[in-house]
């Protein structure tokens, strides 16, 4: 129920409570360690002990997490599509330092001309404009909301 994230990972290591990260250098993984220095601890330091790393994917992360019974940070998508949860629960969500942001770019074009940049560049209008927007906020799983737009900041 809480909305601090660090917070939470701060009581996490003052408990030394189980936490499996990905371990894979992935996105999510840098968020993590993001929150972890916003919580005043290097968790690596723990590696092995309380602080274990998977060294994969999201899916395969929380299978572990829920037959270790660990911790573990997810993303909403995986989260909500994630058949297997055990006992596992969402603790802490809301808090802005979750997001995690996805980003679009053009490959330029003088760089690789074979890139159909003016497609691209429709893709990219669609996508941060109002209908990619609705399109991203309307995707369900389990009809609960996926994913949340900020093209607009």
């Amino acid at each position: 129920g809480s909305t601090d994230a660090a917070g939470a990972l701060s009581r996490i290591a003052g408990a030394k409570a189980l936490f499996l990260s990905r371990g894979d250098d992935s996105g999510t993984q840098k968020k993590e360690m993001e929150l972890w220095r916003a919580a005043g601890t290097d968790a690596r330091q723990a590696s092995g002990t309380w602080y274990r790393e998977a060294g994969a994917g999201m899916g395969a992360t929380l299978n572990s997490a829920a037959a270790m019974a660990a911790y573990t940070l997810t993303d909403r998508g995986t989260w909500l599509a994630f058949a297997n949860k055990a006992t596992l629960k969402i603790v802490v969500e809301g808090d802005r330092r979750l997001l995690n942001s996805y980003g679009v770019i053009l490959v330029n074009p003088k760089r690789h001309p074979h890139v159909r940049a003016a497609l691209g560049q429709t893709f990219i209008d669609w996508l941060v404009g109002p209908k990619g927007q609705a399109a991203i906020a309307g995707f369900r799983i389990g009809g609960q909301q996926a994913f949340f737009p900020n093209a607009g900041g």
